[in-house]
């Protein structure tokens, strides 16, 4: 916009104003500045259109037939600039444009999505952009705008974090491999049962027991079967395979149908944090403050599987 345009609309809402207020000094008032400021600008605006808006007397301050023509037009304009300008600040406000969200493969999609499927269905302006993989992210550097995170969150100065609660394993089987095998007493008759274990890269992940002192233990275990995705070591316990060591989350829907029994369940402990992170630079973002807010409303005092691992 050029100087004489920007004049010009200086110009305009001086005059609203004044017709409005019903002098140049109430105007002034509105617009916070003087009243030979208000006067310079109508003076300007009479100018540049060539006509008199207003008949001045030392009483009153009427308008010409053509200002009453131009002010009808005027308040017009300005009205719309105005529902443009509000219309601007309440989408700036809203949870909008793409949202790029990293989640672990199997806990993401059995509990993250349905809450981020909830968030969009809610702000129609949001667009869900979702990678699911259980590698480590960078957050900032691929541009992710948040991510949840089973395990140390790390300490990255850049980014933020808020906790969605802790997991919790404990070792579990079918019905019918308890009623064939029996049930281990004890952390150390582990290695007397088919245990299936989770490996990934060539790392077993530990069994993680409290001992008699209520401290963690990694239970000696035998490997009968080694598998390298959740769900499909879910599976094998559910078809009757051996015992395997199942994130509470995880299990909850077999434990709860029953296809899935627990056992050394008194022994089981929190071995992970659950967090959802974002970088410090989004924090402010709408559609980052509203996810998050759902996030943590979902999981937290308790996570929506708590009670099923009983």
């Amino acid at each position: 916009m050029n100087i004489t345009r920007l004049n010009h609309l200086q110009g305009m809402l001086a005059f609203v104003h004044a017709v409005s207020a019903g002098s140049f000094t109430a105007a002034a008032a509105r617009m916070g500045v003087s009243k030979s400021a208000v006067g310079k600008s109508v003076a300007k605006l009479e100018a540049q259109l060539g006509v008199r808006l207003f008949d001045r007397t030392t009483r009153s301050l009427g308008l010409t037939a053509e200002g009453s023509l131009y002010y009808a037009s005027c308040a017009k304009i300005l009205d719309e600039l105005a529902h443009a300008q509000s219309a601007l600040a309440h989408r700036r406000q809203q949870a909008s444009g793409p949202l790029r969200v990293s989640l672990p493969v199997s806990f993401g999609r059995r509990w993250v999505l349905p809450v981020l499927l909830d968030v969009a269905e809610r702000h129609p302006l949001l667009r869900l952009d979702l990678s699911f993989t259980d590698r480590p992210v960078d957050l900032v550097d691929e541009g992710i705008d948040l991510a949840v995170r089973i395990g140390d969150p790390g300490d990255s100065a850049s980014l933020a974090c808020r906790g969605l609660g802790r997991q919790r394993s404990v070792p579990c089987a079918s019905p019918a491999y308890f009623a064939r095998r029996g049930r281990p007493r004890t952390p150390e008759q582990l290695r007397e049962h088919d245990c299936i274990v989770f490996a990934r890269g060539g790392r077993v992940a530990p069994w993680l027991l409290a001992d008699d002192n209520g401290s963690p233990l990694a239970a000696a275990v035998r490997a009968a079967h080694t598998i390298g995705h959740g769900d499909a070591l879910l599976d094998a316990a559910v078809a009757g395979l051996g015992i395997a060591y199942l994130s509470t989350w995880l299990a909850a829907d077999a434990l709860r149908a029953g296809r899935l029994e627990t056992v050394l369940a008194e022994r089981a402990i929190d071995d992970m944090p659950i967090n959802v992170l974002w970088p410090h630079s989004r924090a402010l973002a709408p559609k980052v403050r509203v996810t998050v807010d759902a996030l943590v409303g979902r999981f937290t005092p308790a996570p929506p599987w708590a009670g099923d691992a009983a």
